[in-house]
C-alpha cells in the first residue's frame, strides 16, 4: 500500500505580510478621509509623492541588493510607511519634502540594516525626523481645520496641487491667510507666555479636548485601531501602554495644576497620539516583542511624549519618542524574555 507524503511544512500560513500590511491600510482610510475632509486635499498629494518615491526607493534598493523587485510591489511595506509618514506632515508640504522624508524612511533607516525584518528604527518616524531637521518651516504649515468660526482662506484643489509643485501661494495669498498652529503649538505657546490653559482654550482651533477636526481624526483612528486589535494585527499591550505613560502623569498634574497643565483629553485628542498607539509604535519589527515588554515598550513612548510635550522644545513628542524606545527595545526583549518551559534560568545543572 503506497501512502501520500507531504513535504514540509504541512500547514499553510494564516496570514503573509502583504495581507498584514493591506489590512493596516484598510484601517486608515477612514482617517484618511476624515483628514481630507477637514484640512483639504493635500493629504492625497503628500500620499501619492510618499507613495511614489517609498516604492521607488525599495525597488532600486532591491535591486541593488539583487532582491527581486516585485517584493517592492507586492508586500505594501513601503505604502504602509508613505501612509504613516503623509498623516504626519500638514496638509501644504512641497513635494521635495515628502520625497526627502520617505527615501530616507525606506533607503537608509530600513534597507541600510537589511530590509523589512531587520531594521531596528521605525522608518515612518525615521524620515519625519530627517523632514523635521532638514525643512523645519515646511511642518508648520497646517491650514485651519474646515469647520466651527475659524476665520481662514480656503485653497482650491488646483492651488493645493500647485503648492505642493513648486512650493508657492497664490501671489494674493500669503501663509498667515491659509495657515494655523496647531492645537498642541497653541497650548505650548499659551503657557510659554503665562496664559492659563482655560485662557488657551478659548482660542478657535480648540476642540471639546484636543482640536476641531484633529478630534475627529482621532475617532476614525481608533476606530481603525480597535478594528486590528480585533483582527489580532495587532496585540493591545502597546496602545494600553501608550495610554497609561501619557494619560497617567498627564491626569496627575491636571489634578493638581490644571491652570497650567491640560488634561488627558487634550493629551490624547490633540497631535499623533491615537496614531502612534495603533499604527506607529506598533509596528512589529522596531518594536519589543514579548507580552511584558510590549507594555513596557509601550508605557515608555507615552512617557517621552508627555516629557517631551511638556518641557521639550517641540509641541509634540511621538517621532522622538518612539526612536528613543526602539534603541531600548533590545535591552526591553531580555530582560522580559518568556522563562523556557522546563529550564531554570541562572541556575546551574546538576550532575
Amino acid at each position: 500500500m503506497r501512502f501520500e507524503r507531504l513535504e514540509a511544512p504541512y500547514w499553510s500560513p494564516q496570514a503573509n505580510v502583504a495581507s498584514l500590511m493591506l489590512q493596516v491600510l484598510v484601517a486608515l482610510v477612514p482617517a484618511a478621509i476624515a483628514h481630507i475632509w477637514f484640512f483639504g486635499p493635500g493629504f492625497i498629494f503628500n500620499l501619492l509623492v510618499a507613495g511614489i518615491f517609498a516604492v521607488a526607493g525599495e525597488a532600486f534598493m532591491l535591486w541593488v541588493r539583487h532582491r527581486p523587485l516585485e517584493v517592492a510591489l507586492s508586500d505594501y511595506s513601503a505604502l504602509v510607511t508613505a501612509a504613516l509618514l503623509a498623516f504626519a506632515l500638514p496638509s501644504l508640504t512641497p513635494w521635495w519634502v515628502t520625497a526627502t522624508g520617505a527615501l530616507f524612511a525606506v533607503v537608509v533607516a530600513k534597507h541600510l540594516y537589511g530590509g523589512l525584518g531587520f531594521n531596528i528604527f521605525n522608518p515612518a518616524m525615521a524620515g519625519y525626523v530627517v523632514i523635521l531637521v532638514t525643512f523645519p518651516m515646511y511642518l508648520n504649515l497646517w491650514v485651519a481645520p474646515r469647520m466651527g468660526d475659524i476665520d481662514y482662506q480656503h485653497l482650491t484643489i488646483l492651488q493645493t496641487l500647485v503648492f505642493t509643485l513648486t512650493g508657492n501661494l497664490p501671489d494674493t495669498l500669503g501663509f498667515d491667510a491659509v495657515t494655523r498652529a496647531t492645537p498642541l503649538d497653541v497650548m505650548k505657546t499659551g503657557l510659554n507666555n503665562m496664559a492659563t490653559v482655560t485662557e488657551i482654550r478659548a482660542n478657535p482651533v480648540m476642540g471639546d479636548f484636543g482640536g476641531r477636526g484633529w478630534e475627529w481624526i482621532g475617532n476614525f483612528l481608533a476606530v481603525g485601531g480597535f478594528w486590528l486589535l480585533i483582527k489580532k494585527i495587532i496585540r493591545w499591550q502597546i496602545p494600553v501602554g501608550v495610554g497609561v505613560g501619557l494619560l497617567g502623569p498627564a491626569l496627575i498634574m491636571y489634578l493638581l495644576d490644571p491652570g497650567t497643565s491640560p488634561g488627558p483629553g487634550f493629551h490624547l485628542f490633540a497631535g499623533a497620539t491615537i496614531l502612534c498607539a495603533f499604527f506607529i509604535a506598533t509596528d512589529p519589527v522596531s518594536a519589543a516583542t514579548s507580552p511584558k515588554g510590549r507594555l513596557i515598550y509601550g508605557i515608555g513612548i507615552g512617557f517621552l511624549i508627555w516629557c517631551i510635550r511638556r518641557w521639550g522644545s517641540y509641541a509634540d513628542g511621538v517621532a522622538f519618542a518612539v526612536l528613543i524606545m526602539n534603541m531600548a527595545v533590545p535591552v526591553i526583549d531580555y530582560l522580559t524574555r518568556p522563562r523556557i518551559v522546563g529550564h531554570d534560568d541562572g541556575a546551574k545543572a546538576n550532575d
